[in-house]
């Protein structure tokens, strides 16, 4: 059955204000998670791209892992280090042990969940941070649109974010004044004075009566 008249474009208005407020709250969402808090922790956002650290952190799993300092690294953290100190090839997997060089500098055994072998020792040099939170399926996002390489493109990313969600707000708030005016305009005036042709018409019936 197809729906016209006024209840149809209330439940179009309903349907669009919905589906706007939705994604209004999704986008939210994934920028404050990929974007505002990260850079409120001065941390950074990796994305999974082996299946090492599985069922925990299958493949394109968002990652943010916060500066740490080594000492206070225990065993049983996920850590987030660089193959070679200096380069920007990172790994993200968990902290199994702990030992010191010669020289007395402390190291960190690591090993991924899924493998079966201890990676080389890290060195504090190469260790970027302990994972704070991972996200499942949005490491994806971040690679597509290069959240972790700084410059122009993080800042027209927050940028449209942030311009799109104004939008939908603004545009829901004249909605809802133009709903109200409207429903304004159609209720009648209870309370009315009657008009000169009204009173009129009143007193020529009392006059024939």
């Amino acid at each position: 059955m197809r729906m016209t008249g006024p209840g149809a474009g209330r439940l179009r208005r309903w349907v669009s204000g919905t589906l706007s407020s939705l994604a209004l709250v999704c986008i939210a969402g994934v920028a404050l998670v990929m974007i505002v808090v990260p850079l409120a922790m001065k941390a950074t956002p990796f994305t999974v791209l082996t299946g090492s650290m599985q069922p925990s952190m299958p493949p394109g799993t968002l990652v943010v892992s916060r500066p740490t300092p080594v000492d206070d690294i225990a065993i049983g953290d996920v850590v987030t280090y660089q193959l070679r100190s200096n380069e920007p090839d990172v790994v993200t997997h968990r902290v199994i042990g702990l030992g010191w060089d010669s020289t007395g500098e402390r190291s960190l055994i690591t090993r991924g969940d899924a493998n079966t072998m201890d990676d080389e020792p890290v060195r504090a040099v190469q260790v970027r941070g302990t994972v704070a939170y991972a996200v499942p399926y949005l490491g994806y996002v971040n690679t597509w649109v290069g959240i972790n390489r700084p410059g122009w493109l993080l800042k027209v990313v927050a940028g449209a974010l942030m311009t799109y969600g104004l939008v939908l707000v603004v545009g829901g708030a004249r909605e809802r004044l133009r709903r109200r005016a409207a429903t304004g305009a159609d209720e009648p005036d209870a309370e009315a004075e009657p008009t000169e042709s009204s009173t009129e018409l009143a007193e020529t019936a009392q006059a024939s009566s």
